[in-house]
């Protein structure tokens, strides 16, 4: 039985976006070989999405199809750093979803006051946009000095970047409406330096944050935490991915810990629904209860 074949050819109309039966082949065995290789486990994501990025790493590198994308990154680790930038999730803004923080400043503080030392997780935290709104926010409710806050994610690079502090400057009018509708108590100018085109945030908000890479898909827990930020990351995993995920961070989560999830996810339909209670169906913000 013949195997239809991906066409270039533009007397047919077909380009990088015309799906075939090889195509997926080739994007397993990238994905086989990317796993293999380097450790990076992309087999359970969210097959269109990858799909997608693939495709797009594939036209950005000049090459006719996902075949030779995969021996070039297998034999050019800076091609795979591209790729990983891709594959993994940067969409980010500080404040992001104002009234998420309103709502964690509402609900989820008094609760944290309660600790003696509160250890946060951010997973997924990409640029580190979302680890700094944390830092201001609990600075500014009188519990950053006792806050540990661990920020992880699969892509080294954009942890390099998360270390540094420093923001596209042209981006922080919307930071600051964003800190303003969020609660914030004080100017937001306060808090970083203009330096040429870059915003430096005061070192003193990164004292008690420590970025590392770990990898959702195949890392395991490594302390206990009273929060655990996964915002934005699931939607993009398949159903079998969500639930070991989920199963991650219940593990990690003390009890009666609190769990943020996006906008687009929930813990509805997951194995564990009736492990937690919901502080905020709106923000999505989940306490575990058993």
């Amino acid at each position: 039985m013949a195997v239809p074949v991906t066409k270039l050819a533009p007397d047919h109309g077909r380009g990088l976006g015309y799906e075939t039966d090889l195509e997926r082949i080739e994007i397993e065995l990238l994905l086989e070989g990317v796993y293999r290789h380097y450790g990076f486990d992309f087999r359970s994501y969210a097959y269109a999405s990858i799909r997608r990025r693939l495709l797009k790493r594939t036209e950005a590198e000049g090459l006719r199809n996902i075949s030779e994308l995969h021996a070039r990154i297998l034999h050019d680790t800076d091609a795979m750093e591209l790729l990983l930038l891709d594959l993994s999730v940067n969409v980010t803004a500080m404040f992001r979803d104002p009234s998420f923080y309103r709502e964690f400043r509402a609900q989820v503080i008094p609760l944290l006051r309660t600790y003696p030392f509160i250890r946060i997780w951010h997973a997924g935290c990409s640029t580190g946009e979302e680890v700094f709104s944390m830092a201001v926010l609990l600075e500014e409710e009188g519990l950053y000095d006792r806050t540990r806050i661990y920020a992880t994610d699969i892509n080294d690079m954009v942890l390099q970047r998360a270390r540094q502090g420093i923001f596209p400057l042209d981006r922080m009018q919307e930071y600051t409406e964003n800190y303003i509708r969020a609660g914030g108590t004080r100017s937001f100018s306060e808090y970083y330096t203009a330096k040429y085109d870059g915003a430096l945030f005061a070192p003193t908000l990164s004292r008690n944050i420590v970025f590392s890479q770990h990898n959702l898909v195949t890392d395991r827990s490594f302390s206990e935490f009273h929060v655990i930020f996964c915002r934005n990351v699931l939607i993009y995993f398949d159903k079998a991915l969500q639930n070991r995920v989920h199963r991650l961070f219940y593990d990690s989560l003390v009890m009666f810990g609190v769990m943020a999830l996006g906008s687009k996810e929930s813990l509805k339909f997951s194995q564990f629904e009736s492990s937690y209670e919901k502080i905020s169906a709106t923000e999505k913000l989940y306490r575990k209860t058993h």
